[in-house]
C-alpha cells in the first residue's frame, strides 16, 4: 500500500494538468506588486538610502527568477513546477524580511513609544524579566524551540495543502504569502526594532527603572544586540543563534509577524478540518505566543498586534484570492 501511494504521488508530481494556469499565480503577483512598490521608494530615496544599488539588482533578479519559473511551467506544466513556483517565493521571504531594514531606517525609531505601552499595559517589562525568571533549561529549550518551529510549520501547512488539500493550494499559499508582505509593508512605515536592540541602545539598568528614550535615527548605524536569554548549550538554542545571526536586524518587532502568520496557519488549518494538523500546531503556537517575548524579540502589544492582524489578514486575503485569482487563468 506504501508503495503505492508513493508511486502514485509520483505520478500526479509529474502528470502534465489538464488546466494549467496560464498567467502568473496570485502569490507571484503579490510579491511583484511589492517589488514594484519598493522599487519605486528606492528610485526616489535612492540619496538617503545607504545600499539602493545592490536593493534595485535584487528586485531585478527576483523578477527574472519569478518569470523564468513561469515560463517552465508554461513548457512543462505539471504539478511539481506549480510546487516550485510557489516555493521560490516562500524561500525569498528571509531576505524581503531583512531588506524592510534597508528601507525603514531612514525614518526615526518609535521603540520609545512601544516600551512604554508594554509599562502601561503590565506595570514592568515582559521582555526584561521573563527569561531571567525562568531560567530552567527545559524552559529555555521549550521556547526556543517554539521560536525556531516558524519556517517548518510554514512548510508543513503548505505541504498539507499540496499533498491533501490541493483545489486550496493555490489559494492558502496566497493567503500567507500576502500575509508577509502586508507585515513587511507595516514594518516600512513603523520602524521598531525590539527590545533586542532597544535595550541595548539604552542600557537594561535605565528599561528597569522606566527610562524609554527616544533613540532618533541611532539603529540607522547600530545593530548591536543582546545576548540571547536561555540555556546557551540547547539545541534549540543554537538554532535561534545561527537563525538570527544568518539575518536579524534591527527591524520588524510591530507586530509580530511571527505571531500574526501563525496565526494565519493555524486559520488555515482550522479550515482545512485537519483535527490532528490543527492538535499537532497548536503546543507550536501557545510557545511561539511566548517564545518571542521570552528571547526579547518582541514587546507584548507586538504579540497581540500579531493576533489581531493575524486574523484581519487571514480574512481579507482569503476574501481578495477569489478576484486575484484571475490572474493565473
Amino acid at each position: 500500500m506504501r508503495q503505492f501511494c508513493v508511486k502514485e504521488l509520483i505520478r500526479r508530481l509529474f502528470a502534465i494538468e489538464d488546466k494549467p494556469r496560464r498567467g502568473l499565480l496570485a502569490a507571484e503577483w503579490v510579491v511583484l506588486g511589492y517589488l514594484g512598490l519598493t522599487l519605486l521608494v528606492v528610485l526616489l530615496m535612492h540619496d538617503k538610502l545607504f545600499n539602493p544599488e545592490p536593493m534595485a539588482w535584487m528586485r531585478i533578479r527576483i523578477l527574472a527568477i519569478t518569470l523564468a519559473a513561469w515560463g517552465l511551467y508554461r513548457l512543462i506544466p505539471c504539478r511539481l513546477l506549480l510546487l516550485g513556483r510557489v516555493t521560490i517565493q516562500l524561500l525569498m521571504l528571509s531576505w524581503w524580511y531583512s531588506d524592510t531594514y534597508e528601507l525603514n531606517r531612514t525614518l526615526p525609531n518609535l521603540d520609545h513609544l512601544f516600551a512604554q505601552a508594554d509599562q502601561w499595559l503590565c506595570g514592568f517589562q515582559p521582555a526584561l524579566v521573563f527569561a531571567e525568571n525562568w531560567t530552567h533549561p527545559v524552559v529555555s529549550e521549550l521556547m526556543h524551540m517554539g521560536y525556531a518551529s516558524y519556517f517548518p510549520l510554514i512548510a508543513l501547512v503548505t505541504a498539507y495543502y499540496f499533498l491533501m488539500r490541493y483545489e486550496d493550494f493555490l489559494r492558502a499559499s496566497f493567503v500567507i504569502t500576502a500575509s508577509f508582505f502586508a507585515y513587511y509593508l507595516i514594518f516600512i512605515v513603523l520602524p521598531v526594532t525590539g527590545p533586542q536592540f532597544y535595550y541595548v541602545a539604552v542600557g537594561a539598568e535605565d528599561i528597569a527603572r522606566g527610562v524609554f528614550p527616544s533613540m532618533g535615527d541611532y539603529f540607522a548605524t547600530h545593530q548591536e544586540a543582546v545576548t540571547l536569554p536561555g540555556y546557551s548549550d540547547g539545541v534549540f538554542y543554537q538554532m535561534v543563534i545561527d537563525a538570527h545571526e544568518a539575518g536579524e536586524r534591527p527591524t520588524a518587532a510591530f507586530p509580530s509577524s511571527h505571531v500574526g502568520v501563525t496565526t494565519v496557519l493555524m486559520l488555515l488549518a482550522w479550515r482545512a478540518r485537519s483535527n490532528w494538523l490543527l492538535l499537532f500546531m497548536l503546543p507550536f503556537f501557545v510557545l511561539m505566543c511566548l517564545s518571542t517575548v521570552y528571547i526579547q524579540a518582541h514587546y507584548v502589544i507586538d504579540v497581540l498586534g500579531g493576533l489581531v492582524t493575524g486574523v484581519i489578514f487571514y480574512a481579507v486575503f482569503l476574501s481578495l484570492y477569489k478576484y486575484v485569482q484571475r490572474g493565473e487563468r
